[in-house]
């Protein structure tokens, strides 16, 4: 009984020891408090989205994957830029086909009132 009860006192102890180790200690502890992961380098708002922005894109490590958040911020903010330029160049193609109808039909009339 005697020594049943020295080794629960001796587990006790160092239980103790080791959580004092590593929660204890404040600044110097051995462990320091780690602050959560994060995007380090999000896309820039300052100007549009480059090829080398999403190149150099790399999102934390988290538990199960990647940060969600992270992930939809920049999926989000790449779909309404492309959603962007697309309607941009939707705009240039019609502003073109325009030019070129233009063209044509100022060539046309100069072609019908010069006709040599």
């Amino acid at each position: 009984m005697f020594m049943f009860l020295f080794l629960v006192v001796a587990l006790a102890v160092v239980v103790a020891a080791v959580t004092l180790s590593v929660v204890g200690g404040g600044e110097s502890a051995p462990l320091p408090e780690a602050g959560p992961e994060r995007l380090q380098d999000p896309l820039p708002y300052d100007r549009p989205v480059n090829r080398g922005d999403v190149e150099a894109l790399r999102f934390p490590v988290a538990v199960r994957g990647y940060r969600m958040a992270d992930v939809d911020d920049a999926l989000g903010r790449l779909g309404a830029e492309i959603a962007e330029r697309d309607a941009r160049i939707a705009d240039l193609e019609d502003a073109l086909a325009g030019a070129r109808a233009s063209a044509a039909t100022s060539l046309r009339k100069r072609t019908e009132e010069d006709p040599q």
